[in-house]
């Protein structure tokens, strides 16, 4: 299934789930004010998933002169890939991390965090950002976005019909609580979560071996974005980034899921020595593990 196929079919599910939902709890009424959120929620999230993202971890726009040693790079890389000069972002944490957003690649943006800019010497640096703009070039960043809103909402709306269903409904739904009292609104809280998950796994495990390909083509320099995935995967783990588990996909390397006991079960991320096996054929730079 292509980018633009994921893209339509998660928007369609918004679209079905806003629709059902409105009408189990609402009736006929909440079928059709169900249907009008998910308009809203589908022109919001084509448009503004990319901002919404950039503001969730508090990402800061830089320019040239800011951080010249990034767009460098960032410039020699998109001449080569044929794409447009993203905006950059900076992300205030000390973690290594990076990623790259927007509806086209007329509408990038690539975000990296304070960490990565300290961690990785100048041809580790190119790699990840040959990464992102990997993701660019094979147009999965607003599927990824678009998929970052989703997952959000359904779990935001699970936690809205456990309450209505609770209270009685949006109106008229109390013969469904004297029924069921909140047992399917409990049970749509606890699984909605999963649901979301699975949304991104769909999306987002595959595309990271993709982009590492086109980075590491890009480069020319597989070893470069080996060294710097392994650098990454060893400071992360003393110095972890939180993050949404609605979010979590979109960076290189999977971050702290809230401390979520679903956080391995459902990783959104390939084995970072999977990853890099794949680049230079054996799981680790050092030729040690």
């Amino acid at each position: 299934m292509g980018n633009t196929a994921k893209t339509a079919f998660l928007l369609t599910l918004l679209t079905v789930l806003l629709v059902l939902i409105g009408e189990h709890f609402g009736g006929q009424n909440g079928l059709i004010l169900g249907f009008l959120f998910a308009a809203g929620m589908n022109f919001f999230t084509y448009f503004y998933s990319d901002k919404l993202a950039l503001k969730m971890y508090k990402a800061q726009p830089v320019t040239r002169e800011e951080l010249p040693r990034a767009y460098a790079v960032v410039e020699r890389m998109t001449q080569r890939m044929g794409i447009p000069m993203p905006k950059m972002y900076v992300i205030p944490t000390e973690s290594p991390n990076a990623f790259a957003t927007g509806r086209n690649p007329k509408h990038a943006s690539v975000a990296m965090t304070h960490g990565i800019l300290s961690l990785l010497n100048d041809e580790e640096l190119e790699g990840v950002l040959a990464h992102e703009l990997g993701h660019v070039q094979n147009r999965d960043i607003l599927t990824s976005s678009i998929a970052a809103t989703l997952a959000g909402a359904i779990t935001l709306i699970a936690r809205m019909g456990y309450w209505a269903e609770i209270f009685g409904g949006f109106g008229g739904g109390g013969g469904r609580r004297e029924r069921g009292g909140g047992i399917s609104g409990l049970f749509m809280l606890i699984l909605a979560p999963i649901a979301a998950m699975l949304i991104q796994l769909a999306v987002s495990r595959s595309r990271e071996y993709e982009a590492d390909a086109t980075g590491a083509k890009t480069t020319g320099n597989p070893y470069a974005l080996a060294s710097a995935l392994e650098k990454i995967d060893a400071y992360s783990r003393r110095v972890p980034m939180i993050a949404s588990p609605s979010s979590a996909h979109l960076f290189i390397a999977q971050p702290l899921v809230g401390g979520s006991m679903f956080a391995n079960l459902f990783s959104t991320h390939p084995p970072m020595k999977k990853r890099i096996e794949r680049l230079i054929g054996r799981s680790s730079v050092s030729g040690l593990q």
